[in-house]
């Protein structure tokens, strides 16, 4: 008899009926556990007997409820099943004390901060002040609108697709049981045919950091290093942009973050006139202003995977 097996009789049998009658054994009958859980009685008993081993994921949650099992023992029952336990199966979205010593680190960079469901968790002034005005979920900002003040050729708008769904995909094996991933997927897949398309296509995108152009109201065309972090420890990514120091680039960069800054001159990182073929994917002079700590809010892009250095492809 294998582990699982003799904790769900155990589990059963220590179950009061409602009307224990003349029963000879005791806790409830496999029966009533069936009906409860909604699987066959012939499972049950093959669960109980050794002959099988891996219920899936809703059925332990089903087994769970009907054996009206406590938190610590549904966590066993999942881990018997060779399953990661409910609460493993969702992010967090919590700033870790790690990763917000990160954050102070880059203060004198633009700095967001998103998780697996690309919903942007917080940003500091010179990341609200980079990117614009970008509320909520980056992948809905990207596949939907409205879009940031980040600029893409067709090829590197697809290319930031097939990362997306790519992602998304991966953080959903990660995180089965997170509602906040399921709730993008659906709608997304129901807004986007582009996103549904590339859903069904299952692109197994590479992704190394990348240098983006961005179009800004106040300061003109920049072109800055995109590198995105992650933090052992908690689910969320940090995007950081940043410039050589002593660049045009770096100087428009400062002015930004001091609230001095006025429109430059087209071209004025080495970019040329011509930009004709850049799909800017928003444009919009309304700015988030906040304070210096981190703090809640909706901007950022771009993932990879990063510890504390600069991105690799995977």
């Amino acid at each position: 008899m294998t582990d699982l097996a003799a904790h769900l009789r155990s589990w059963r049998d220590r179950l009061q009926p409602a009307d224990p009658g003349r029963r000879r054994a005791p806790g409830l009958r496999r029966d009533e556990i069936a009906a409860r859980a909604d699987v066959s009685v012939g499972y049950l008993t093959r669960l109980e007997q050794g002959h099988a081993s891996h219920p899936s994921p809703l059925v332990c949650g089903a087994l769970a409820r009907a054996l009206e099992l406590r938190p610590e023992e549904t966590e066993l029952l999942y881990r018997l099943a060779g399953h990661a336990p409910p609460a493993e199966q969702r992010f967090s979205r919590t700033i870790t004390p790690a990763a917000q010593r990160l954050l102070d680190r880059f203060a004198d960079l633009p700095v967001m901060v998103y998780d697996p469901a690309w919903e942007v968790v917080a940003k500091n002034e010179r990341g609200a002040a980079l990117i614009g005005p970008v509320r909520g979920n980056i992948a809905r900002s990207h596949f939907v609108g409205p879009g940031t003040y980040i600029c893409h050729t067709p090829e590197q708008r697809e290319a930031m697709s097939a990362t997306i769904v790519s992602d998304l995909h991966a953080a959903l094996a990660q995180f089965p049981a997170d509602e906040r991933l399921h709730a993008i997927v659906d709608e997304l897949r129901g807004r986007s045919p582009h996103f549904a398309q590339l859903w069904e296509e299952r692109p197994a995108a590479v992704h190394a950091s990348a240098t983006k152009l961005i179009d800004h109201p106040r300061v003109g065309r920049l072109t800055l290093e995109c590198d995105v972090l992650r933090v052992e420890g908690s689910d969320l990514r940090l995007v950081v942009y940043s410039a050589a120091p002593g660049t045009p680039d770096a100087e428009a960069l400062a002015l930004l973050a001091d609230g001095r800054g006025e429109r430059l001159a087209a071209g004025h990182a080495g970019l040329g006139e011509d930009v004709a073929q850049v799909a800017l994917d928003g444009l919009d002079a309304e700015e988030e202003r906040v304070g210096d700590r981190l703090v809640g809010g909706a901007v950022g892009h771009e993932r990879g995977d990063l510890r504390l250095a600069r991105a690799e492809p995977r």
